[in-house]
């Protein structure tokens, strides 16, 4: 995933934007935003449904446990051979490999998406530690430019393209403040005039409205667990806080060095159905060391590890820490379509309460937030987002001053490291120059 700033394909071109113009384009981008949410939510919803059948229903049914080692195994080696099969037979082989694409996406062929939206659905509910943004920004991006490319044609479609990311941004975070993050840093590139929030206005109102949208419809994001507030900055705190950090981004770029030749060493298979299958079976063998907690995009796993801190020790955090990023590296390199940033958020929480258990004098929301920022920070390599996404998990504005500086030194662990995405020129080293058999049916662009 990497950085979660757009790229230049998604700017919107044009002249400066008038007050009429900005009005008019509002319902456009209130629409996105609206359907953005609803995709998002649907596939949720879908994914939550097969997520009781593999694994609270049938386990049942079998009289099997559910956190059984023997079950996890299966589930997750089931659903590598189903994602294979999917990526190597339905038409459009499920869109680009995740791990060569960002946050931000260009449209897809519609062919392309029902095999997208069936594996993510199936890694979603199967265990796999992804999530699920990269997929359903570049779903909604799709459908939003088909969509009003049949409406009208005034409406530019890199700008239609930048709504829909928004407004999914926003849908995703429960907020559309994650996506002013998002598009301040890109804005510079944007082709009109006119001020910031001139620039801002339209994606904000795609982002706001997705983001509404979700919460009518029951999605959210952020810890349900209370955290006393930190209160007063502390000097020293600054730095046990900036160390907490700093480790937990040098431990997130561990695994972003690792991408590279873990993602070669399952390509070396070729066929898709036999790498991603491989990787359901080490999914399988990691989920059966760390357990159900480390299994999934992390979200629900994060507020179980903050519903109650003082049951996972130093030795029992270290492990999960260890397992749910070698279970990132694998799932983003074996063929499986998602995003980095949820499980990303995982390591951080994990980390933080690493850091926080070693380190006493932290206060725990400090700790957790510090953890988050790094691992955030060295992934998504973006400190708006690295930001907005600590203090959003602890639920305590009081942490953002001291998280303001301590992103500081946190940055330059990571500034000049690789980021966790694999590159064309990765590929080159990787692939023959031959096009895989398997591949020859059409591009998906």
């Amino acid at each position: 995933m990497s950085t979660p700033t757009p790229p230049a394909p998604a700017t919107p071109p044009g002249p400066q934007l008038t007050v009429r113009r900005l009005l008019l384009l509002s319902i456009p981008a209130i629409v996105i935003g609206v359907l953005s949410a609803v995709s998002l939510r649907l596939l949720d919803l879908i994914a939550d449904q097969l997520d009781d059948v593999l694994w609270t229903d049938t386990p049942k049914s079998l009289g099997i446990a559910p956190d059984s080692p023997w079950w996890i195994f299966a589930v997750l080696t089931a659903t590598g051979i189903a994602v294979g099969l999917v990526v190597w037979l339905v038409p459009g082989h499920a869109g680009p490999d995740s791990a060569t694409t960002e946050l931000a996406s260009t449209p897809l062929k519609l062919m392309v998406l029902p095999g997208l939206a069936v594996v993510v659905i199936l890694s979603l509910a199967g265990g796999v530690s992804l999530g699920p943004e990269n997929p359903i920004i570049a779903i909604n991006v799709s459908l939003a430019v088909a969509l009003v490319a049949r409406i009208s044609k005034a409406v530019p479609p890199e700008l239609i393209g930048a709504l829909a990311i928004s407004a999914t941004i926003g849908a995703l975070f429960g907020t559309p403040v994650a996506a002013a993050l998002v598009f301040t840093g890109m804005v510079g590139e944007f082709k009109m005039g006119g001020s910031l929030w001139d620039k801002l206005f339209l994606p904000l109102a795609a982002a706001g409205a997705g983001s509404v949208t979700m919460y009518l419809l029951g999605g959210g994001f952020g810890s349900q667990t209370p955290f006393d507030p930190y209160g007063a900055p502390q000097a020293f705190d600054l730095l046990l806080g900036a160390v907490i950090a700093c480790a937990a981004a040098a431990f997130g770029l561990v695994g972003i060095y690792l991408f590279p030749l873990v993602h070669r060493a399952f390509h070396a298979l070729r066929h898709p159905l036999l790498f991603t299958v491989l990787g359901g079976v080490v999914l399988g063998l990691l989920g059966m060391i760390g357990g159900p907690i480390t299994l999934f995009k992390g979200l629900d796993q994060s507020e179980e590890l903050l519903a109650d801190t003082s049951a996972y020790g130093p030795g029992q955090l270290t492990v999960i820490l260890l397992v749910k990023l070698a279970a990132l590296v694998v799932a983003a390199s074996a063929g499986f379509r998602g995003g980095r940033i949820f499980p990303a958020v995982f390591l951080g929480v994990a980390a933080g309460l690493l850091g926080g258990a070693l380190l006493p004098g932290v206060p725990l929301s400090l700790a957790v937030a510090c953890g988050v920022l790094g691992v955030v920070l060295a992934i998504a390599r973006d400190g708006w987002v690295a930001l907005f996404v600590a203090v959003a998990i602890v639920d305590d504005v009081t942490v953002l001053p001291m998280l303001c500086i301590i992103v500081l030194p946190a940055w330059l662990v990571v500034t000049r490291a690789r980021e966790m995405l694999i590159t064309p020129a990765d590929l080159a080293r990787e692939r023959p120059e031959a096009p895989l058999p398997w591949a020859r049916s059409g591009s998906v662009r």
